[in-house]
């Protein structure tokens, strides 16, 4: 029996899919690869990419953190932010990586201290995250292993 996946933020059901034969999650310890009659589980999730695979098909999504429970072929996913691949903004994306990129290097270069270091690392983390989602969408076949 396939799993159900729903990925759920404070603003919205962000999906539901049946029928997934794996759901790969970027877990706070590494990578997890959830397969029908998966053990019940209850863990802790970081950025990273989340897949839905079926066959060869992906559907890929940007995560931002969370938390991910498994039970009875049933996956609920608790996001604080998650954004499939067809609906990340690429223009958007890749300017919100050149003001984070811009905002460190004025951090590094001038020692500015209106400049929060740690709030510009995240927003290049997300805008990286977000165009690599992008990117495996547009790939054909199955994931390239650490890629």
């Amino acid at each position: 029996m396939p799993l159900t996946v729903e990925i759920v933020t404070a603003e919205r059901i962000v999906r539901v899919e049946q029928g997934v034969d794996v759901l790969v999650a970027p877990g706070s310890e590494g990578q997890l690869a959830i397969l029908p009659r998966h053990a019940a589980l209850m863990t802790t999730l970081d950025s990273g990419e989340l897949v839905f695979r079926r066959g060869n098909d992906e559907t890929p999504f940007a995560l931002t953190g969370g938390f991910m429970e498994v039970r009875n072929d049933r996956v609920t996913i608790l996001a604080d932010a998650a954004e499939a691949a067809e609906e990340i903004d690429v223009a958007r994306a890749e300017a919100a990586r050149t003001r984070a990129e811009e905002r460190l290097r004025l951090a590094h270069e001038q020692m500015h201290r209106d400049v929060d270091l740690a709030r510009a690392q995240a927003a290049l983390q997300r805008s990286l995250l977000r165009l690599k989602v992008v990117q495996r969408r547009r790939r054909p076949g199955p994931p390239r292993p650490g890629g």
